[in-house]
């Protein structure tokens, strides 16, 4: 016996809610031209490095920084060498110290750093009182220490903040009496590597080129300077009637620094059957270039940060780095670091470094105040505007720092350095040239981007090291 079904009418057994009852979507998109966004790209920051730096053209390639002659050498970090609980000196970084730089002998360096001793240190020790006499100098291979002053009214006050590789205790070279001028507290523990003056002075003894290395050395700290270091310029104030004039005149370093234009490139790729064929509703080669141009400005701007050579952290005076005086970025740290130049323009912090400067500010019921930059409201203090860079390192996760500078080469402050006019520019100081189409039918372009940053006096940018970042438990 059969079974007849009605046209229309379920079969026993089946649902009318479970049958499609109008064209399927997925049908549908044949005949339909979607609606898409352009690639999109998470690595794209705000860059306001890139957005506020004063871009000077470099026309040479390479940009001379002159000067008035200084004296005062350089003053950077020495580096340690750690092995297990073992700490000991890397030769070659004691050219950091003033008295040293520029000294060619490695061998006399190698034994020098043998000579250091290593001591560890708690929080709250006393390392020396104001007054002792220095027999010793110090470095600090890890840790955080108070320098300790007595005020004119004999109160004690802490008149500054050392941390890793600092040094304590070169002032005896130039020191008539070489006595402490002040003491120092461990804030916190940590360890430091200790040189007797008479190791160093029987090396010395030994080493003719160093005898030389510490007379040059004495010789230029007795020239007339100022206290930033420079040549003195002598002139008279103040006198009465015909009084003999000084003579004087603006002397000019003999070998400036130069920075030539770095370089960011990239080859891009891209198939022709895909150039050819996929090209509507969006051109494939502007997309990929557009994407790959956000790449190369990311890398730029953390170039201008980190960069050996002329990265802003790296370049930056040991004169001109501060510490915090607690850990997180306070008010007073930032008030600091604000002082430390005329003309501050911005500071730049990482993200989570702005987070933790305003968990401080709320704990003292303080309200940082914002203004507007470039057509934006950002965060801001003392009417500095605090802006955000990604590209500062945060430090084994939990610390970073936080930039403060003067702009402009009208203000001797920090200038970036471009070319524009290039063969096939597409954007200042960057270019896309056509390198040919390869025998698997593969389009290449070469995309350069050409960029430095230089900093013209000193005292143009400071950073506040060792930033706390992380959240204090409750």
């Amino acid at each position: 016996m059969t079974t007849e079904t009605t046209v229309g009418i379920p079969a026993p057994g089946s649902s009318a809610e479970n049958q499609q009852q109008s064209l399927a979507t997925a049908a549908a998109r044949n005949l339909a031209t979607t609606t898409k966004s352009t690639p999109q790209m998470q690595g794209i920051s705000s860059r306001w490095l890139l957005r506020v730096l004063p871009w000077v053209q470099v026309s040479g390639g390479t940009y001379r920084v002159n000067r008035r002659l200084s004296y005062a050498v350089g003053k950077g970090r020495v580096s340690f060498v750690k092995t297990g609980a073992q700490v000991r000196v890397h030769a070659p970084s004691l050219r950091e110290l003033p008295p040293l730089q520029g000294f060619e002998d490695d061998a006399v360096l190698e034994e020098l750093a043998t000579r250091f001793s290593q001591r560890d240190f708690r929080a709250g020790e006393v390392l020396f009182e104001a007054g002792q006499p220095i027999n010793e100098v110090y470095l600090i291979a890890h840790g955080k220490v108070n320098k300790i002053g007595t005020g004119k009214y004999g109160d004690q006050a802490v008149v500054g903040v050392l941390a890793d590789g600092d040094r304590i205790g070169d002032e005896a070279l130039t020191s008539a009496d070489g006595t402490w001028p002040y003491g120092v507290t461990a804030a916190t523990a940590g360890t430091l590597m200790a040189l007797a003056w008479p190791a160093f002075q029987e090396l010395a003894d030994r080493s003719e080129a160093l005898r030389t290395q510490l007379m040059d050395y004495l010789a230029d700290s007795g020239k007339p300077q100022t206290r930033h270091g420079e040549a003195e310029i002598e002139l008279a104030a103040g006198h009465e009637g015909e009084h003999d004039l000084p003579g004087t005149f603006v002397d000019y370093e003999l070998a400036p620094r130069e920075y030539e234009l770095s370089v960011a490139q990239t080859v891009l790729r891209v198939h022709s059957r895909v150039a050819d064929l996929y090209n509507e509703p969006m051109n494939q080669i502007e997309e990929q270039l557009k994407l790959t141009i956000e790449a190369l400005r990311e890398r730029q701007e953390y170039e201008l940060v980190n960069n050996p050579e002329f990265g802003l952290l790296q370049n930056a005076e040991y004169d001109q780095r501060i510490q915090t005086h607690s850990g997180p970025p306070t008010p007073d740290d930032m008030d600091e670091l604000l002082s430390r130049r005329r003309g501050t323009k911005v500071f730049l912090a990482h993200p989570r470094a702005i987070a933790a400067f305003g968990r401080e500010c709320s704990s003292r019921g303080i309200y940082p105040g914002t203004v507007e930059l470039q057509g934006q409201q950002v965060p801001s203090w003392r009417g500095v505007p605090i802006l955000s860079c990604n590209k500062i390192p945060i430090v084994d996760g939990h610390t970073s720092s936080i930039i403060g500078m003067r702009i402009g080469e009208d203000n001797q402050g920090v200038v970036g350095l471009h070319q524009t006019g290039l063969p096939d520019e597409y954007q200042p100081s960057l270019s896309v040239r056509f390198m040919g189409i390869n025998e698997k039918a593969i389009i290449s372009y070469l995309v350069s981007a050409y960029y430095s940053a230089a900093i013209l006096v000193p005292d143009a940018i400071g950073v506040l090291e060792n930033v706390e970042i992380s959240r204090p438990r409750s």
